[in-house]
């Protein structure tokens, strides 16, 4: 149809995920400014992928690593952060997650790291091998290396940030999507700024992505167009696409996913040629029992077989059928 999809794969850095990036610009934002000295612990806020890579790079550095995590974190998440030398004290509630882990900084004197206020501000978005660099210098040897559209999820919003930034900085035609989970607060907010916060918790089950509430990194003015994706069109196209590819995917992988199909079949039916260029943010082997659990997803009510068959579809033949 004259569309191509590109699949970044950021699961190949040393600690398995996207969040590789993430946790080397904050730590070295840590140092230039003083934060951080020899004997420093370290301490982060987060479901699992950011404290994973955290915990790789104070590993390097000598440095003892606290991980504040939500129960919920799938047990994959937590063994690799404690593979890594990382320790993890658990909350009930993800959203005392950020007020524990300034707790426990002041207790030892320690530095907290907080993803979600200094993602944006700590990346280089002008350079320095930056995701969106990457992006483009990769895709340069491609028949459409300009694209129409690069697609991310937002957790901290410092990748959209970056992102977007760089589009910008480089004055590129690109547009920025960012799938968003239906239970989080930005894509409302991205609609109407005066939405700030949800009554209750973020409701998705998908890691990494969403929030309750709009974190200081996430930027909309960056952004172009949001796509709300439910999980069970995040989780059936994260399992479509493992079949695909023929390994498994995450579940902010799949979500998407699932906005690129929404995307690409506009432009076909617009008769557009070019590129899409979406993330593969980690591995479904940290989801080995949440979302490859057929059984943890009934239990939660996840009706993702429909939806598996849709982007089985999409994948194979290149049409989306309507849900």
């Amino acid at each position: 149809m004259g569309v191509s999809l590109y699949l970044k794969d950021e699961s190949t850095h040393p600690s398995g995920s996207l969040k590789h990036r993430l946790a080397r610009s904050l730590i070295l934002y840590g140092l230039c400014n003083g934060w951080i000295g020899p004997d420093t612990t370290l301490i982060e806020a987060t479901s699992g992928s950011t404290a994973v890579s955290e915990a790789y790079f104070a590993r390097l550095l000598g440095l003892r690593f606290i991980a504040v995590a939500p129960r919920s974190t799938s047990s994959a998440k937590i063994d690799a952060i404690l593979h890594h030398g990382g320790e993890v004290d658990f909350v009930d509630d993800p959203r005392h997650a950020p007020a524990q882990a300034e707790r426990l900084a002041l207790a030892c004197g320690g530095h907290f790291l907080d993803q979600f206020t200094y993602a944006e501000r700590a990346t280089d978005w002008r350079g320095n091998n930056n995701i969106a660099e990457s992006i483009f210098a990769q895709m340069a040897q491609e028949d459409a290396p300009v694209p129409a559209w690069i697609v991310c999820g937002a957790g901290t919003g410092g990748t959209s940030a970056t992102l977007g930034r760089y589009i910008r900085y480089a004055r590129k035609t690109t547009q920025l999507c960012v799938a968003d989970p239906e239970g989080s607060v930005f894509h409302r907010h991205h609609a109407d700024p005066a939405i700030q916060a949800l009554n209750g918790s973020c409701t998705s089950l998908i890691e990494g992505i969403g929030r309750a509430r709009v974190e200081p990194s996430f930027i909309p003015s960056v952004i172009d167009r949001m796509i709300a994706v439910s999980d069970a069109a995040s989780i059936g196209a994260m399992r479509a696409l493992s079949h695909h590819l023929g390994r498994q995917v995450g579940g902010s992988t799949g979500c998407n996913l699932a906005a690129c199909a929404e995307i690409i079949g506009e432009m076909a039916r617009r008769r557009e040629r070019g590129s899409v260029v979406t993330l593969l943010c980690d591995s479904g082997r940290r989801y080995a029992d949440t979302y490859f659990d057929d059984h943890w997803l009934a239990d939660r009510g996840v009706a993702w077989l429909p939806q598996a068959e849709r982007y089985r579809r999409f994948l194979e033949e290149g049409r989306l059928d309507a849900a």
